[in-house]
């Protein structure tokens, strides 16, 4: 009997583990990203940061937003990584990191979202924001 009851014990501690594990893995997984690399000091970039703040607000949990400012020393490699030509360039990740598209100038939050869903993404707003 005290062997059963240690077997059941261990299995209801290791599919609890389990359990948390994969809920572990459904937060922590990959989204869909928008890369937006440009730089602070210049003008189209200065327009595009608020929208790129309120789409990672709006849309936490839903898809990345990133942003890179390739003046900096540190990010210069970046640029030449993803052959940035022209600032600000936006590039469009699926959630494995493949390229889908890419936009350079200023990109407007309703083009940004229209290009979602060109994609194949049609995000939904999040606790009914606008």
């Amino acid at each position: 009997m005290k062997f059963c009851f240690k077997y059941m014990v261990a299995a209801i501690l290791i599919s609890g583990f389990l359990a948390v594990s994969a809920g572990a893995r459904e937060e922590g997984k990959a989204l869909p990203k928008l890369m937006d690399l440009g730089a602070h000091k210049c003008v189209p970039c200065k327009k595009m940061a608020p929208i790129l703040e309120e789409l990672a607000r709006d849309y936490k949990g839903v898809f990345e937003v990133e942003f890179v400012d390739v003046w900096q020393s540190e990010n210069r490699e970046r640029a030449m990584q993803y052959k940035v030509r022209m600032i600000p360039t936006q590039i469009f990740f699926d959630a494995e990191g493949k390229e889908l598209w890419r936009h350079v100038g200023f990109f407007s939050k309703m083009d940004i979202l229209r290009e979602w869903r060109k994609l194949g993404y049609d995000f939904k707003v999040p606790n009914g924001k606008k």
